[in-house]
């Protein structure tokens, strides 16, 4: 019996090994940025390069507020991410609910055409996208980065796959006999039951329109209103040789995300896993 298991733990140190290797690989860069965030900032290009922590981390971030409204900038990403993964669940877990369980006319046309605007590159229509702005006057307030992305392409596909399998139709019929409207359905049906769907959708929205930097430096010109990356970039193009405090900001702007990603890991593992097994 010790020799069957000392041969299974010994053919499992390969896979560990190389386990513990791409960890190394993808944890390094997370490191290496904590580790930059304590440094004095005319030290960062030192060679060697800096390995282990110091002392600089409250000075530089001191140096942050100095330097840019930082916590103005967290303000407008916070507010900005917040109302984009609300109203893009809402109308993605809608639509996702008609393509799913309903039957009309040009159902599939329309489920091609989400799909064919998944393929477009977002560079494209940037320059009609801003014409449009400027003639809606919503150019420098968060409506583009908000409203334009309430129905995503990707959240409908996403809701529409999720909700085929978890939404029993025999359920729906059960609370229409009860009287419950469509709407009611909606709310006291789909939403809970789509719950892990749901949990993705918004964490991958949140991330998504929290790192959005193209949008928010067309959009949003004025400092004070634009969002982290966008103010993070214009500090980079001021600084002269001092990153500390640049630094510092990329490490409060990352860890949010970190945190969002760590609590609700178990969400959407659960969500991206859920209708692979039946039974």
């Amino acid at each position: 019996m010790k020799s069957n298991a000392l041969k299974k733990a010994a053919t499992r140190i390969p896979v560990y090994g190389l386990l513990g290797l791409f960890t190394f690989i993808f944890a390094f860069p997370f490191y290496y940025m904590l580790v930059l965030a304590t440094v004095p900032g005319k030290t960062i290009y030192r060679n060697p390069p800096h390995i282990f922590f110091k002392d600089s981390l409250f000075t530089n971030i001191q140096a942050l507020f100095e330097d840019i409204p930082f916590l103005t900038n967290a303000m407008n990403s916070l507010g900005i991410a917040l109302l984009a993964t609300v109203t893009v669940i809402f109308f993605s877990t809608m639509g996702g609910f008609a393509l799913a369980k309903y039957e009309f006319k040009g159902k599939k046309a329309i489920m091609m055409f989400i799909l064919s605007t998944m393929a477009v590159p977002p560079f494209l229509n940037i320059i009609p996208f801003f014409k449009m702005m400027i003639l809606f006057k919503w150019y420098g307030t968060w409506l583009p980065l908000i409203i334009p992305g309430m129905a995503s392409a990707f959240g409908i596909f996403l809701m529409t796959q999720f909700l085929q399998d978890s939404v029993p139709l025999d359920l729906l019929d059960a609370a229409r006999i009860d009287g419950v409207t469509e709407f009611g359905l909606l709310f006291r049906v789909v939403f809970p039951l789509a719950k892990p769907g749901i949990s993705v959708l918004g964490i991958v929205t949140f991330i998504g329109s929290w790192n959005n930097y193209l949008g928010a430096l067309i959009m949003l010109p004025n400092l004070e209103d634009t969002t982290i990356p966008v103010a993070l970039s214009k500090l980079f193009m001021q600084m002269d040789g001092d990153r500390g405090g640049l630094m510092a900001g990329t490490l409060l702007a990352v860890l949010p995300l970190m945190i969002v990603f760590i609590t609700f890991n178990k969400q959407i593992i659960s969500g991206l896993t859920s209708g692979s097994l039946k039974g």
